[in-house]
């Protein structure tokens, strides 16, 4: 094994429970300057526009002002997205074991590179923020690429990026049919981490790739390497 590719979100780094809060908050806040919903009545609606339009689309705000108005209220708009990136940034924090296990990979030699679904500078301030960057010898996007995961050529590409065969490299991520799932059909190995799947689903994995590895914590990645 030379080269071990992670997942960034909910990998390395709790991003969905930052999300969360932070919408919430934004929302409160456009409600107590005037945006004429409820707070859950406002909440539902962006989260269906988040459904819509997908979580890297850059202007829920701007869709959420202009369905409630008929137009968008820049005002509204500036104070949601302010709000947001407050919160977000205040709350952005990897897993409390990440800095342990990079630090533990580069010095038994280890490559790492990133293959991350989302626009290429929002990935890249993530781990600029947390200081993880210098970790990576490269950072892989679907944005760049043009491809989302699981498309298997944006793996192929990560592995020429890299100069590594698939077979000397593994995808950690939390996801099974998109991050793992993708590797593998890619050639490479698989770690499941931070998985949300029931005991049920975990079993039949195990039971129709018997390759695959499933951990619940990113420290165990360090044992199994």
């Amino acid at each position: 094994m030379k080269v071990v590719f992670f997942d960034i979100d909910d990998t390395l780094l709790d991003t969905s429970n930052f999300a969360k809060l932070a919408r919430e908050v934004a929302i409160n806040i456009m409600v107590e300057n005037g945006l004429p919903l409820t707070f859950d009545e406002a909440y539902t609606l962006l989260n269906e526009i988040i459904a819509q339009h997908g979580s890297n689309y850059d202007q829920h705000f701007n869709v959420l002002t202009k369905t409630v108005f008929g137009k968008e209220n820049p005002m509204l708009i500036a104070l949601g997205m302010i709000t947001y990136h407050n919160v977000k940034f205040a709350l952005l924090r990897p897993f409390p074991k990440t800095l342990d296990v990079l630090i533990h990979l580069k010095t038994k030699g280890y490559k790492l590179a990133v293959i991350s679904n989302g626009k290429t500078i929002k990935q890249w301030e993530k781990l600029v923020r947390l200081n993880l960057h210098h970790f990576f010898d490269e950072i892989i996007t679907s944005q760049e690429v043009g491809l989302d995961k699981p498309n298997i050529r944006i793996f192929e590409q990560a592995l020429e990026r890299m100069n590594v065969k698939a077979e000397n490299s593994i995808m950690v991520g939390n996801k099974f049919d998109v991050d793992v799932l993708g590797g593998i059909n890619a050639g490479m190995g698989g770690i499941l981490v931070n998985s949300k799947l029931s005991k049920e689903e975990i079993k039949k994995i195990h039971l129709e790739y018997d390759d695959i590895v499933i951990i619940d914590n990113i420290s165990e990645l360090v044992d199994y390497l």
